[in-house]
């Protein structure tokens, strides 16, 4: 059970248009509201990342989903409900997302965290989150908190005291796509 403190002052943080630390269901990430531009430029500077270095979108349910993208293909819907592990899906003509989220082909990624605090605090929250890995850009991602490099960690507004001393090393998402041919297509395993 996760201590609504946890959800609250994440929350908190997400309104006044801050950023987050948090564990995922893969990697600890970095975080803000993906709806609000100026969160996100703080998460490009933070990272030291290119703008147009896509960042990807963690949603609480299929239903969230629709509202940011245009339609969901019924092999994706079926994939979502039952892939195992965490999956990232590549979708086209994303929609009620700030420019700087879109690369010229207006798709985006977005996946749904298995992980049971990611996805209250996203239902809480009501809106997706912009994820990415707390590293700097171009630099290895971290298996644990303890990894977190410092510049990191005294740049975000918020870190979520949940998890931090887990050892455990996970691994970022399998992300897929839908090829011309409506076929999926693997982009990392």
């Amino acid at each position: 059970m996760i201590d609504d403190n946890y959800l609250n002052q994440a929350i908190s943080t997400l309104t006044a248009g801050g950023t987050i630390l948090f564990p995922t269901d893969t990697i600890w990430g970095l975080g803000c509201d993906a709806t609000n531009e100026e969160a996100i430029k703080k998460i490009y500077k933070i990272k030291n990342r290119p703008q147009d270095k896509p960042l990807i979108l963690l949603a609480s349910s299929i239903e969230m989903i629709k509202t940011y993208v245009k339609s969901i293909h019924p092999k994706i819907e079926t994939l979502l409900l039952y892939h195992s592990r965490p999956l990232t899906v590549i979708y086209n003509n994303a929609r009620n997302l700030p420019e700087i989220l879109l690369p010229k082909d207006k798709s985006i990624g977005i996946r749904i965290p298995q992980d049971e605090f990611c996805r209250k605090l996203i239902e809480n929250y009501g809106k997706p989150l912009v994820s990415t890995s707390a590293n700097i850009s171009d630099q290895p991602y971290p298996n644990s908190f303890g990894e977190i490099q410092s510049n990191i960690l005294k740049n975000v507004d918020h870190i979520v005291a949940l998890r931090q001393q887990e050892k455990s090393s996970s691994k970022p998402s399998v992300i897929i796509k839908l090829d011309q041919r409506g076929e999926l297509e693997f982009l990392r395993e």
